[in-house]
């Protein structure tokens, strides 16, 4: 599969003043642009830096900086590469590029480097949104996942599915095709029916994942919950270091929810702060004390915050159930009640004085690391698109062990090979190759 005959450009680095920009060129014109920007009669010898000296049609310096050659296809599209290494000024990079447009290379379009190098068979779509997730990490969980399905860790699982029932499909289309065959064994129905029950079962037990991989991507849910006044804004400004909610000592403050992104240990995080818990009058409180229920409902985990001297009120109690860790507050102020939490781990804190917080965030860690991580897991999922597509693929397989007739198997078991092959990029990939790409930064 190839590209359009188009040569493209982009800065590859981050926009804005730096000590040195990368431009990154694809296509067949790659080459040839940068021996007249250089006036060099010759391309530099491959995957070794050169240094030269740019020029613009007028033959005015542009800059002197840095080339680097990648001859297709052993390149990262595929396609003949350059990389110009500059200094990483605002003005160098619009004269750079004015000079490469005027030589009639067209800018990038997000994404089109990568897609160019999965039509050009270097990447499947798996290993291209890992690369996509790689770039966007913010954590080193996030960081470790994206690498490990980059490196084609999701696609070759995949892969290996798609092609066991590529084989089992075979043996079907040949007992269809040559009924009367004496070496074409019959019978070939019953004969995959193992096949397509032991690819099912490993695709449904990698569907129960409680969807990790993608958790792990957009980060873990965490409402603080409570009574007002208990001090749930304290405490989440205390966990991301900063005035990110305003504490008053006047209840019911907080209106609406407050979100926060955070990295705790490695792991992403989203915590909200809610609206007091109570049977508020004015509407505007009101209407935050019902978001802050379907938070609760919502969200992955439950910090559920009290103050030290009071008792669980009935629904603070329900919000422990599962899913929960109880948090007393203000011990400071005053000596913590016992309370029946339930399974649910309890830790007396003051987010005032920082007594017990390095335990209560050790124990958020962990049970953050427990609901993203499996030991010795298969690679998780990553994508919706990931998910849809598997649960075509099961249900397909579902149909086949159910018939009987080998033409309608045959189709069933097409349907589930060609799911799996929606995923990796192996077949109709033309409705997906804009929404995968299309999540990418200019330049890669």
């Amino acid at each position: 599969m190839t590209t359009t005959a188009a040569t493209v450009f982009a800065l590859a680095s981050g926009p804005g003043r730096a000590g040195v920009a990368v431009l990154r060129l694809s296509g067949p014109d790659a080459g040839d642009a940068l021996t007249r920007l250089s006036g060099r009669g010759t391309l530099p010898p491959a995957r070794r830096a050169v240094r030269v000296e740019l020029k613009d049609a007028e033959g005015e310096l542009i800059d002197r900086g840095l080339a680097l050659w990648f001859p297709g296809p052993a390149s990262f599209t595929g396609e003949d590469v350059v990389e110009l290494h500059l200094h990483g000024g605002p003005a160098v990079i619009r004269a750079a590029s004015e000079a490469l447009l005027r030589l009639g290379l067209r800018p990038a379009g997000p994404g089109e480097f990568s897609k160019r190098a999965f039509l050009n068979g270097k990447l499947d779509l798996t290993e291209a949104e890992g690369l996509a997730d790689l770039v966007a990490a913010e954590t080193e969980a996030q960081r470790r996942q994206a690498l490990r399905q980059m490196d084609g860790a999701l696609g070759t699982l995949y892969e290996g599915w798609r092609r066991a029932l590529v084989v089992s499909l075979a043996r079907l289309e040949a007992e269809i095709d040559f009924p009367d065959e004496e070496d074409v064994p019959g019978e070939s129905v019953a004969a995959i029916g193992p096949v397509l029950r032991a690819t099912g079962g490993e695709i449904a037990a990698h569907l129960a994942d409680d969807r990790r991989g993608e958790r792990l991507r957009e980060g873990i849910e965490i409402a603080i919950l409570g009574p007002p006044n208990a001090g749930k804004s304290s405490l989440i400004n205390v966990l991301s270091q900063r005035e990110a909610a305003i504490v008053s000592a006047q209840a019911g403050t907080t209106r609406d929810v407050v979100e926060l992104h955070l990295d705790l240990g490695g792991y992403p995080v989203v915590l909200a702060d809610t609206a007091g818990l109570r049977d508020a009058v004015d509407p505007v409180e009101a209407e935050g004390v019902r978001r802050a229920r379907a938070r609760a409902e919502s969200a992955d985990l439950r910090l559920v915050v009290i103050e030290a001297g009071d008792s669980l009120t009935a629904e603070t109690a329900a919000l422990l159930s599962t899913d929960a860790i109880l948090v007393v507050n203000k011990i400071d102020l005053a000596a913590p009640l016992s309370v029946d939490a339930g399974a649910a781990a309890v830790y007396p804190v003051s987010a005032m004085t920082g007594e017990g917080l390095p335990a209560l965030v050790e124990g958020l860690t962990a049970a953050v690391r427990t609901r993203l991580e499996a030991a010795g897991a298969a690679p998780a999922i990553t994508r919706a698109r990931h998910r849809e597509a598997l649960e075509d693929c099961r249900a397909a397989l579902d149909r086949a062990l159910d018939g009987s007739a080998p033409e309608l198997v045959a189709e069933d078991v097409r349907l589930a090979a060609r799911s799996l092959g929606r995923i990796t990029g192996r077949v109709d990939v033309e409705d997906v190759l804009d929404v995968v790409f299309r999540e990418f930064c200019i330049g890669k």
